[in-house]
C-alpha cells in the first residue's frame, strides 16, 4: 500500500512539474515572440529599434539595420526553438540565459549613461518600460529558464537538426522580408548656395556662423511627424557624435513646440525658432523635412530620403573631406 501511495504521490509529482513547466515555457516563448513583434509590427517601431545600434556606437547606418534584423531574427529563433523543443536542455536553454545575461549587462550601460529614464525599447512603443524594469524582466525569464532545466522533462526526438535550421531559415530571414534594406544611405548631390543671411536678421539668430564651415542644417516643421523622426534621429547622433555640427532650424506655431520636442527627444540638438513661416520655406523648399550639407553656404548635398540618408559614418567622412 505504501508503495502505491509513493508511486502515486511520484506521479502527481510529475505531472503537476510538467504543467508548471509547460507554462513557463510557453510564458517564455511568447515573451521573445512578443518582443519581437513589437519592433517589426510598423515602420516607425522598426526605426527606432534600429536607430538604437548608432546610439550604442555603430556609424553606419546599413550595418545598424542588418544587426538590428540579426537581433530581431535571434529572438524570434528562441521562441521557436522553445515552442518546438529543439535541443532545449543541450542549446536552448542556455542560448536563452546568455542572451538575456547580454541584454542585462546593455541596460546596466544605458543606466549608467543617460540613467533610469525613458523606454528602453524592449516592446518597442507597445509596452513602455524602464531600463531597471527591464532588468528585472530579464532577471525573472533567467529564473523560470533555470527553473525549467530542472522541472521540465525533455524527449529528444528525431531529426532535430533539420527542424532548428528550417527555424533559424524562418526567423532570421521574417526581418529581412518585413522591412526591406534600404541601401542608398549616401545624400544626394545637391550644389546650390541657400540664402543663410536671412537666419540673421532677426533675434535670436544662430550663435555660430553657419555661413562658415560645414554644418548640417535641417529645416523642419513642429507638426511634421517624418520632421519628428529625423530630428529622433538627429538627436541619437549629435549625442554620441558631438563632433558633427548639426543645427535645426524649426517653423510653426509655439503651442507645438513641446510636443514635437516630447516626441523627438532632440532638444539637445541646437537649434533656432525661425519666426517667419515665408522665410522659412524660402530656405527649405517645397517640402520639410529639408536636410542639407553645408560647405560655406552652398549645400553640397541633400537628404532626399531623410532618414536613411542620416549616415554618420557618411557625415565623418564629408566633414574631414577638404
Amino acid at each position: 500500500m505504501d508503495n502505491g501511495i509513493q508511486a502515486a504521490t511520484r506521479g502527481a509529482s510529475f505531472y503537476v512539474r510538467r504543467v508548471i513547466g509547460a507554462i513557463l515555457l510557453l510564458a517564455l516563448s511568447a515573451t521573445f515572440f512578443y518582443s519581437a513583434y513589437t519592433k517589426i509590427y510598423s515602420e516607425n517601431a522598426f526605426d527606432n529599434f534600429h536607430w538604437t545600434f548608432i546610439d550604442l556606437g555603430i556609424s553606419n547606418i546599413l550595418v545598424a539595420g542588418i544587426i538590428a534584423r540579426m537581433m530581431i531574427g535571434m529572438e524570434l529563433l528562441l521562441g521557436l526553438l522553445l515552442l518546438g523543443h529543439v535541443y532545449l536542455r543541450s542549446f536552448t536553454y542556455k542560448a536563452v540565459i546568455a542572451v538575456l545575461s547580454v541584454f542585462i549587462i546593455y541596460l546596466l550601460v544605458i543606466i549608467a549613461k543617460q540613467g533610469n529614464t525613458g523606454n528602453c525599447g524592449c516592446f518597442g512603443d507597445k509596452l513602455a518600460m524602464t531600463p531597471l524594469t527591464a532588468i528585472w524582466k530579464n532577471v525573472a525569464m533567467i529564473v523560470a529558464t533555470v527553473a525549467l532545466m530542472f522541472i521540465y522533462p525533455v524527449r529528444p526526438y528525431r531529426h532535430q537538426a533539420y527542424v532548428c535550421m528550417a527555424l533559424a531559415f524562418l526567423a532570421f530571414s521574417t526581418p529581412f522580408v518585413t522591412h526591406n534594406i534600404y541601401v542608398g544611405t549616401a545624400p544626394v548631390k545637391y550644389g546650390q548656395k541657400l540664402d543663410l543671411d536671412l537666419l540673421y536678421k532677426y533675434s535670436p539668430a544662430p550663435p555660430m556662423d553657419l555661413r562658415k564651415g560645414k554644418h548640417i542644417i535641417a529645416f523642419m516643421h513642429f507638426t511634421c511627424p517624418h520632421c519628428k523622426k529625423a530630428a529622433f534621429l538627429l538627436h541619437i547622433i549629435h549625442r554620441q557624435y558631438p563632433q558633427i555640427p548639426i543645427y535645426m532650424v524649426l517653423d510653426g506655431a509655439d503651442v507645438h513646440k513641446k510636443a514635437f520636442f516630447d516626441e523627438s527627444q532632440a532638444e539637445n540638438v541646437p537649434h533656432l525658432l525661425y519666426p517667419h513661416s515665408t522665410e522659412f520655406l524660402q530656405l527649405a523648399g517645397e517640402a520639410v523635412p529639408a536636410i542639407y550639407w553645408v560647405n560655406n553656404g552652398v549645400a553640397e548635398y541633400k537628404s532626399k530620403y531623410a532618414y536613411y540618408q542620416l549616415d554618420p559614418s557618411d557625415m565623418l567622412s564629408w566633414l574631414q573631406a577638404k
